[in-house]
């Protein structure tokens, strides 16, 4: 018996990876984040199987649901929105899961921030702009943030950020952020990306939070900010540079 932990990617159902979708058709029990995964992934169940909706469960619910399973000998389809190991609250899973000497593995999913480049058709790693993508959140009613991991400390990289669970948060974003990228240094908060009412509200650091206000969004968004956002001028990269050798495309000889 196998506990599957299984990215579902943002809210698009075809952007499950086959991996992923084939472990839901063939697992007799199924435990789904029912708020953040897409209904149609569900429905991949097999007949039969027994589908339970993890939200309104705590975690000793959803361990005693995947111990019962186990007692019985059927493999678990835990599935969780976007990639497990960004906030997917995975690992205290799997602790509970050693103690029971019950097996797991990960399936990786699609994350929010990738969905989101790839609507806006955009490059997060933009030479001479920003070649580094730093993940984060902040912290509201959630687990408080270790040190150094604060926006303050973390925006002196000038890095392109993508700040997850902190839409409701965004004044605080905007106070800690504008004196080191600048009041007009682009942002974009992606609101439900991949799913049907998914929404992209662009603005700066100056204007950002009246427009979020006004489109009154206060969850599931993710909000990205730097300048790869806002048509900065980058020069090509190294890459395809013609005068770029390496060992699938070597200088002519000598």
């Amino acid at each position: 018996m196998t506990v599957h932990f299984i990215g579902a990617g943002p809210g698009a159902p075809d952007l499950i990876t086959v991996r992923g979708l084939k472990l839901i058709q063939g697992c007799p029990v199924v435990l789904y984040a029912g708020s953040l995964v897409p209904p149609e992934i569900v429905a991949e169940a097999a007949p039969g199987a027994r589908v339970v909706d993890t939200a309104p469960l705590d975690l000793d619910q959803i361990i005693a649901e995947i111990a019962a399973a186990h007692a019985k000998g059927q493999d678990v389809a835990r599935v969780h929105s976007g990639d497990p190991s960004l906030y997917g609250a995975i690992a205290e899973q799997m602790r509970r899961l050693d103690a029971l000497g019950i097996a797991y593995d990960v399936t990786p999913g699609v994350p929010a921030f990738a969905a989101a480049a790839a609507a806006l058709a955009t490059e997060l790693t933009l030479p001479d702009i920003s070649q580094t993508v730093i993940l984060t959140r902040t912290s509201v009613r959630s687990s408080a943030m270790p040190n150094n991991e604060d926006l303050a400390t973390l925006g002196q990289s000038g890095a392109t950020l993508a700040i997850h669970l902190s839409v409701s948060n965004l004044a605080h974003v905007v106070k800690e952020l504008s004196p080191l990228y600048g009041d007009d240094c682009p942002v974009v908060v992606a609101f439900r990306v991949g799913w049907p009412d998914q929404a992209f509200i662009r603005g700066t650091l100056c204007d950002i939070r009246d427009k979020v206000k006004a489109a009154g969004l206060t969850r599931t968004a993710l909000i990205l900010v730097g300048r790869v956002l806002g048509g900065a001028e980058f020069s090509d990269s190294r890459l395809y540079a013609a005068d770029h050798t390496h060992v699938l495309r070597p200088g002519p000889a000598a």
